[in-house]
């Protein structure tokens, strides 16, 4: 029996008749960019998130580069984000010019620790960047009491986490303007490329609109130089299909998680995923911790588990960062968790069958390491 690692057949095989007539409608319409497909999206994900605006991107990176300059963030300045995020949240700092400033995530929730950003804090930083990493809101009213005392901007990167909430409060609707992404294989994903900012603020609701479309409002008048970031109205009308079942889908992917805490409970090493009180946790990964990583990866994949590593080198030791002169044991948390993450399937369609499947092997490498 093989479980791979991720497998988007269960949930979009069931909902398959509404994505054709989903995509039947846009080709009848012979429009495919900037139409009602998105505007009804858009309209409909701002709702689920309860903030005022959602703009559509092409893409979760553009969505950050995006919020970013709607910020004037630029050369000279510091945004602060976490060491342990996936490289897009870094690179949207260098793409409007800024220095990334790299804390130490939290030891137990592996989002960035707020106790660490303050000793960040420069007369340059301009904005923090929390990552809602792996489906779980970061520590936000700890977060948002730092950037009001320090006059600073807040960017949520909510590309793991729609849905996700801290103290009530959703991921997405914390910052000035916020960035996430729906890549496929995100718990909200499109069938291709596919990102979005949220924000409550009109000015910026409107500047990103421009920007987003060459610098223009009108056609062929160009008011600010722009980008090419558009979600298009296939994909848009794929997300508004996807949209009404994400709820459901976060739902069993907490059972899901639920019956892996109860399957690997004091299992060899195996440290589980820990949720802080006050933030929920939507399951995007499920990440577990071994020091040996490497050997049960293996153990797995030829037992026919599909495993992945989120994430294998952190953005401090990163080829493309090397300028910034950071080293190894720099931020020795982050590193510690790049050595010892594993990320087991998780995604609606999995049974408990199947997890004890997956547990039953785990324990076996476990058992066969401990004789």
């Amino acid at each position: 029996m093989k479980i791979p690692f991720l497998n988007l057949s269960p949930t979009n095989s069931n909902i398959g008749t509404e994505l054709q007539r989903a995509f039947q409608e846009v080709l009848e319409s012979n429009w495919y960019i900037q139409g009602a497909k998105l505007e009804a999206f858009e309209q409909e994900y701002a709702v689920f998130n309860k903030t005022t605006y959602c703009i559509g991107t092409s893409n979760g990176l553009d969505a950050l580069h995006l919020a970013l300059k709607a910020l004037n963030i630029g050369r000279g300045d510091e945004v602060i984000l976490p060491s342990n995020t996936y490289i897009a949240t870094a690179l949207a700092v260098s793409y409007v010019g800024a220095t990334p400033i790299f804390v130490e995530p939290d030891s137990r929730t592996y989002n960035i620790n707020p106790n660490e950003i303050e000793n960040a804090i420069s007369s340059r930083t301009k904005c923090i960047m929390p990552v809602h990493l792996y489906g779980q809101a970061c520590q936000m009213d700890l977060i948002s009491d730092i950037a009001k005392n320090y006059g600073l901007y807040i960017v949520e990167d909510n590309a793991q986490s729609q849905g996700a909430s801290f103290k009530g409060r959703l991921t997405g609707g914390w910052g000035k303007v916020n960035g996430t992404s729906f890549y496929p294989g995100k718990n909200l994903g499109a069938l291709g490329d596919a990102g979005a900012i949220t924000t409550d603020d009109p000015d910026i609701d409107k500047f990103l609109r421009t920007m987003r479309n060459y610098g223009s409002t009108v056609k062929y008048h160009n008011e600010i130089i722009g980008f090419n970031k558009r979600l298009d109205e296939l994909q848009a009308a794929f997300l508004s299909v996807k949209l009404k079942f994400l709820p459901k889908w976060i739902r069993e992917r907490q059972q899901i998680a639920s019956w892996y805490h109860e399957a690997l409970h004091e299992i060899g090493d195996l440290i589980l995923p820990y949720t802080l009180q006050g933030a929920t946790h939507t399951y995007h990964l499920f990440v577990i911790r071994t020091n040996n990583r490497s050997k049960l990866q293996e153990h797995l994949e030829k037992n026919g588990i599909g495993t992945l590593i989120h994430y294998p080198i952190p953005p401090h030791l990163q080829e493309a960062y090397k300028d910034l002169g950071y080293k190894k044991g720099d931020f020795p948390i982050a590193e510690q968790l790049a050595d010892t993450c594993l990320s087991l399937p998780i995604y609606p369609g999995l049974t408990q069958n199947d997890i004890e499947i997956i547990a039953k092997f785990i324990k076996s490498f476990f058992d066969k390491d401990k004789n």
